[in-house]
């Protein structure tokens, strides 16, 4: 992208990759996410960094934009639209508001070929993960990549960057989400067997005593199911968070 263009960040919590991508490029960056208080804070954070006068977090909803037709030079998704109900409507969205000729790229969390729905374990990790990340349907990543290309994008790209080689020699995505008796390894330290059964009671004595809000032991749960299911999945070979797809809108 060049020094100047308009980008929209597509579900961007507080914005980091948003004053990253700004600072780096010199792009001005519209970010929108759906909860005010990541707003707030996000907002917050970009006038601490000096970059309020190119990154905008704005409240909205991304099955429904909040912005004119043509509006964007490029537009990405950074593990955020696997929480729409409706990845064509999405799509849709993101289409309408991007300019002729422009990109859109994202990474989506998705089963892969090695996915079984017949298979147990596999059914179980996958919904442990949309439990634990919210999700409300973990789908094929051919679903997605049709999905593009039905709302009227050019597909240029589809693929795993889990599986492009940039991580051989080195730990594999899951790796820090898989449980260690090392306390130094956080998290992974709270997912051996005794952590994972003691983290809930430590966290409940603390509600208790009011160091902490009433229902952090729920939300603690939710999200220990979630990454349990994102190891599994990743050890499996049966989920990918980074179905990379990238595609333009024709002239």
């Amino acid at each position: 992208t060049k020094k100047g263009a308009t980008l929209l960040d597509c579900g961007c919590g507080i914005g980091g990759p948003a004053r990253n991508i700004a600072r780096f490029t010199g792009a001005n960056i519209k970010a929108v996410t759906i909860n005010q208080f990541q707003v707030n804070r996000g907002n917050t954070l970009s006038i601490r960094e000096g970059l309020r006068d190119q990154v905008e977090l704005i409240q909205g909803d991304f099955m429904k934009l909040p912005f004119e037709d043509n509006s964007f030079d490029a537009v990405y998704a950074i593990e955020s639209t696997c929480h729409a109900p409706d990845r064509t409507g999405v799509y849709s969205e993101i289409l309408r508001v991007l300019k002729p000729g422009g990109i859109f790229a994202c990474y989506e969390w998705c089963l892969t070929d090695k996915y079984d729905g017949k298979n147990e374990h596999h059914r179980r990790i996958k919904k442990d993960i949309e439990v634990g990340d919210g999700l409300p349907d973990l789908v094929h990543t051919s679903v997605c990549t049709k999905a593009l290309g039905d709302v009227g994008f050019d597909v240029l790209e589809a693929r795993d960057a889990m599986q492009d080689g940039h991580l051989e020699g080195g730990e594999a995505w899951y790796v820090p989400l898989t449980p260690s008796w090392n306390p130094t390894k956080w998290p992974r330290f709270q997912f051996n067997a005794v952590m994972f059964k003691a983290m809930p009671l430590i966290l409940r004595f603390f509600e208790l005593v009011r160091l902490v809000p009433e229902g952090t032991v729920k939300t603690q749960v939710m999200l220990q199911a979630g990454g349990v299911g994102c190891a599994q999945g990743g050890e499996t070979g049966a989920f990918t968070p980074a179905w990379l797809m990238v595609g333009r809108k024709p002239n």
